[in-house]
């Protein structure tokens, strides 16, 4: 299998997390613009650019959480990261896509309010997003306090999903302490080898971040 992607993008961690959770073997292609032939190749396969992308033999799966799906479904004896319990695997696709429409996708619109010029930025869109972010905080915060996981007792997609958006949602929109037991979960992610690996393959280019990377993980 090879992964096209960068070590700095959060969707690229999200599928790194689960390769490195499960054992499977694959090649990563670095799109970074210092390896352009990576990138070239990425366009060539998948016109619209976007990472990661999969490639397993002749299929293609393009988007984090399909990639996830699939390594689920092809890796026989591997640990699963998605239950084979109906409910609990509704609940773990249910919390994936809440982490990255309502943490990942809002974080990113504070990010890119910071990559407009200073004619176009919209400070009202960057407080509804920081309020977006508090609300859904609070209810993390809530579920969590029950929770050793995203979804349960288990690692899952949905902790894959929620590594890189709270990494980076709180470098833009920092807990600060109001929410104690989301905190403490971002920590056990970052104590967890399979994230402290993407971690740190993204350390070589934090400069990359907009507004600057805050000194701490």
């Amino acid at each position: 299998m090879i992964l096209f992607g960068h070590p700095f993008s959060s969707y690229t961690w999200k599928a790194l997390i689960a390769f490195h959770e499960i054992g499977a073997s694959f090649e990563f292609r670095n799109v970074d613009p210092s390896e352009p032939e990576n990138g070239a190749e990425l366009r060539r396969r998948w016109p619209i650019a976007k990472f990661p992308l999969l490639v397993d033999g002749d299929l293609q799966v393009m988007e984090a959480t399909s990639i996830i799906e699939h390594l689920d479904a092809t890796q026989p004896g591997s640990k699963r990261l998605i239950p084979a319990e109906p409910a609990a695997a509704r609940d773990v696709r249910m919390l994936d896509r809440i982490l990255d429409n309502y943490v990942m996708n809002v974080m990113q619109e504070i990010v890119n309010d910071r990559l407009r010029p200073d004619e176009r930025k919209d400070p009202a869109a960057v407080l509804m997003a920081r309020a977006k972010l508090d609300t859904i905080y609070a209810w993390l915060d809530q579920r969590m306090a029950s929770c050793e996981w995203a979804s349960g007792d288990d690692f899952s997609m949905a902790d894959c999903a929620a590594a890189p958006s709270l990494f980076y949602a709180d470098w833009v929109h920092p807990n600060g302490g109001r929410f104690p037991v989301l905190a403490h979960y971002r920590k056990r992610l970052l104590a967890r080898p399979s994230v402290a690996k993407a971690v740190d393959g993204g350390r070589p280019y934090r400069h990359y971040f907009p507004g600057g990377a805050p000194d701490r993980d």
